[in-house]
């Protein structure tokens, strides 16, 4: 059944372009034609000693991807075909990985851990291969047999893998303290092996999630975190940085445990910051950073209420340890890298001190400024530039968390001396004071600000600064744009006139010119600088219309550009399609802010046609981002034209189309079902001819199993959208879209069970379907009312079940009695005998008439009044 496959391996590596195609051909030919021999051949061309090690290593790397992949749909495929094959096949493949692990060739034994770990995520759920734990805890030896150091790493890493890979609660609990057990005598009684030591130490990163009932043990828990510790010294600094990444992990995980450690922890930690490489030493940073989230998520949810009633512990680590915690963090602050913020993704033990400060800040809030502001006033001054630079980054890093009234008179104090550094002659130092002056933008600016830091006198001259600091390099313009993005925000609710409005067209010069800099595409000069024109845009006032209308050519002119730009490389290709998605952006927030005003309206339907052509033009391009911001720009366009859109529809309506069949790109099929939407609502009857296409296609994208769930619950939604617009005639798709919304309505009224991703999706799905019935029922309100009587019943079982759920959201909760009173309103007296005969829907027009949302309240006092109108008649 196997074959000798080793030639064919070794030539789908070879540099000859035509053997490599032939070899990678042949491969799938046998994979497709005999997938038992085809797994067989690869699991013994790994295991075989013989063997060269680049075709035992391809071989591993088939069989891994033969078992697992990122697309869902194709993952499951995979699994059925692992899942079908003969049980004597399957033990053969498995005990030739088995064997691979003791392979002294450490890439072969390496992928062999992978696979392992694969195949465990299918069968171990499945209650199949029950002894793999057994087996690869003999390989770790027992006290009177030594096995060979390269096993026990294997052995320690195919573990780890196995851990990483399956859910915690799969394994027996005996298992688990078997594991935990090897893993920790791995690390700690290795004589030397470092190897081992740290497979042990990455193990159990990966097992830690499985140690809850262990750490529930004091003794157990004890053990664990001395030899973590202790592991935190060791000789070799991948140990140390895999020992601290533990230590990281405990910090989420075992937050409330942690007590009796953090005096040792805290000493361990300040000499890695203080001393050691920098990878260890960031990780130390780590720790606290996430001992930080730990805390600030339990403030958030749990407000100052820590009583014995609380259901979780605060410890307040953060708190105790400020003293020392704080000086650690700034004396990291100075150890920066010249250029440090040029290099994309750079991240070093300055920028992780500064964020650990800034999460310290939010923990808590007004205890860390007299702590940090000597600091920022001794060091702000300095002839030494990393030390001006880490004054400016302390200070902007404490901006969010301690109450305005400690922090508004330091800003006041400190404004001036901020914008007269954006003139300093280091580049950095100019960086961290323009990202600092959109800390205090977006923090101390703003309607809900009592005593504003920025005022009448001061506008003017931060303004003036801004314009001049923008035209600096590129990263310091960057961080400009932000600043500009920020104090725009803060007058987004100034009324009919905004302070911002004298200096706009100047702001809008700026950001374009800066937007088409040469040097534009470093930093993501480019992509902030029409971000922020999007927000100024966004945030304007009726009486700067003008300048908006003025600026709708200068940006069509862009985009019609860019149409005509040599594309010579995929560089050049992709620079194109990133301008294009902004500039679509950009032509978007215009016409939503010209499309709202009456008086401007005009503007967006003199330009639509143009507009229109060039949107359709950019469709050519195959970038998914570009399709979604051609698309969002159009929604906006149709809600802005109304009716008159309808123009457009028949050489529009392909990229509709191909928008709904895109399952790959599932964010342009999200907004293509949106946009239809928009159009329904824009159109209403003339959307009619184009119906029975769209219905055809939703209804197809609803029974795939390919597109991603997020599209649904909007596809359920449109449902509505389309019936609301065509009204009676939505007859035709009954029999088609009211068994999809029953069945989902039956997935979604089981329980979504503790998993916070799943309650969110239970909550739009329902959203999606409520709206759908909504739009159903106010659709066939004035035509055709008695075709939803055979459906009132079942609308009404899943609104009580959706009562029943504490789980569900305000919006879901208005979204239901809306949907109680529209299916009163549409059926009047016929309903009356189902509501007689309920007895739920009192005891939730009752809760919703409590609630806090005022829209829950008035949809439900409505629905109340509809229904007691048909009781009563």
């Amino acid at each position: 059944m196997a074959m000798e496959i080793t030639q064919v391996l070794l030539n789908a590596q070879s540099p000859d372009g035509n053997v490599r195609k032939v070899a990678e051909e042949n491969l799938l030919q046998f994979q497709e034609q005999n997938l038992p021999g085809f797994l067989l051949s690869l699991s013994i061309e790994l295991a075989n000693n013989d063997k060269p090690p680049e075709s035992r290593k391809l071989a591993g790397l088939i069989l891994k991807n033969s078992l697992d992949a990122k697309e869902t749909a194709r993952k499951e495929e995979l699994i059925k075909g692992w899942v079908s094959l003969d049980p004597a096949v399957k033990t053969q493949i498995k005990n030739a990985l088995l064997q691979t692990l003791a392979s002294v060739v450490q890439d072969a034994s390496h992928t062999s851990s992978q696979v392992i770990a694969k195949i465990a995520s299918i069968e171990i759920p499945r209650q199949e291969w029950p002894e793999l734990v057994g087996v690869l805890l003999g390989n770790m030896g027992g006290p009177l047999s030594e096995k060979p150091p390269t096993l026990k790493q294997a052995t320690l890493e195919t573990l780890g893998y196995v851990c990483e890979e399956i859910s915690s609660d799969v394994l027996a609990q005996d298992q688990v303290n078997s594991i935990l057990t090897a893993v920790v005598q791995g690390m700690s009684t290795t004589g030397g092996k470092n190897d081992v030591c740290l497979a042990a130490t990455r193990a159990l990163y990966n097992a830690l999630d499985f140690a809850q009932t262990n750490f529930e043990n004091e003794m157990e828990r004890n053990y664990i975190m001395r030899v973590i510790c202790e592991t935190t010294l060791s000789a070799d600094v991948r140990i140390r940085q895999a020992a601290f990444e533990c230590l990281v992990s405990i910090s989420s995980i075992y937050y409330e445990k942690l007590a009796p450690y953090m005096q040792d922890i805290f000493r361990i930690t300040a000499k890695a910051v203080k001393s050691d490489e920098e990878p260890v030493a960031l990780q130390a940073i780590e720790f606290w950073s996430s001992i930080c989230d730990e805390e600030i998520e339990i403030q958030e949810e749990y407000g100052g209420d820590f009583s014995g009633d609380s259901e979780i512990s605060h410890y307040h680590f953060i708190k105790q340890a400020l003293p020392a915690l704080v000086p650690l963090l700034l004396e990291t602050l100075t150890k920066q890298e010249e250029d440090q913020d040029q290099e994309e993704g750079a991240w070093n033990l300055a920028m992780a001190g500064g964020t650990c400060l800034g999460l310290v800040a939010r923990t808590v809030s007004d205890d860390i400024v007299p702590l940090v502001m000597p600091y920022v006033q001794e060091n702000i001054s300095k002839p030494d530039w990393h030390c001006r630079e880490a004054a400016t980054y302390a200070f902007g890093s404490i901006l969010e968390g301690p109450s305005l009234e400690k922090l508004q008179p330091l800003v006041n104090m400190a404004l001036s001396f901020i914008l007269n550094a954006m003139k300093d002659e280091n580049n950095q130092v100019k960086d961290s004071t323009a990202w600092t002056l959109s800390r205090i933008f977006e923090f101390l600016h703003g309607p809900t600000v009592q005593s504003p830091v920025i005022t009448p006198a001061n506008l003017q001259p931060i303004i003036v600064v801004l314009l001049e600091s923008i035209k600096d390099s590129p990263n310091v313009a960057e961080k400009v744009c932000g600043a500009l993005y920020f104090l725009a925000q803060g007058y987004e609710q100034a009324g009919p006139s905004s302070p911002l409005s004298p200096f706009l067209a100047d702001i809008i010069g700026a950001l374009l010119r800066a937007a088409e800099r040469n040097d534009a595409s470093d930093s993501r000069l480019r992509t902030s600088a029409y971000e922020t024109l999007n927000e100024i845009v966004r945030c304007s006032t009726p009486e700067t219309a003008n300048i908006i209308m003025q600026l709708l050519p200068v940006i069509m002119g862009k985009l019609g550009q860019t149409m005509e730009l040599q594309i010579v490389s995929s560089d050049d290709r992709e620079k194109q399609s990133d301008l294009q998605a902004l500039l679509c952006g950009v032509l978007q927030v215009i016409i939503q802010k010209l499309g709202s005003v009456d008086g401007t309206k005009y503007a967006i339907q003199q330009c639509a046609d143009q507009m229109m052509a060039l949107f359709l033009q950019v469709f050519a391009c195959r970038s998914a981002t570009v399709h979604e911001e051609a698309m969002l720009a159009i929604g906006a366009l149709a809600y802005a034209t109304g009716g008159e859109f309808v123009k457009y529809m028949s050489e529009f309506y392909k990229y509709v189309e191909m928008g709904l069949q895109n399952f790959e790109e599932y964010q342009v099929c999200a907004i293509t079902v949106g946009v239809v939407g928009d159009i329904c609502r824009a159109l209403d009857e003339k959307v009619l001819p184009y119906c029975d296409g769209i219905m055809t296609q939703l209804l197809k994208d609803l029974s795939s199993t390919q597109l991603h769930r997020s599209v649904k619950p909007p596809i359920f939604s449109c449902f509505g959208d389309i019936a609301l617009a065509i009204d009676g005639n939505f007859e035709k798709y009954l029999n088609y879209a009211m068994p999809m919304l029953q069945g989902a309505a039956e997935l979604s009224a089981q329980a979504a069970g503790q998993d916070d991703e799943m309650v969110d999706y239970n909550n739009q799905l329902r959203n999606g379907i409520f709206e759908a019935y909504s739009g159903i029922f106010q659709g066939f309100k004035n035509t055709k009312p008695e075709l939803m009587m055979p459906y009132a019943g079942h609308v009404l079982h899943f609104i009580e079940a959706v009562f029943q759920d504490k789980e569900r959201d305000d919006s879901v909760s208005k979204a239901a009695v809306g949907v109680l009173g529209d299916l009163a309103d549409t059926l009047g007296s016929n309903a009356a005998l189902l509501f007689r005969n309920s007895a739920f829907f009192k005891e939730f027009l009752n809760e919703c008439m409590m609630s806090e949302d005022n829209q829950v309240k008035e949809t439900a006092s409505w629905a109340q009044m509809t229904i007691e109108r048909i009781i009563s008649s």
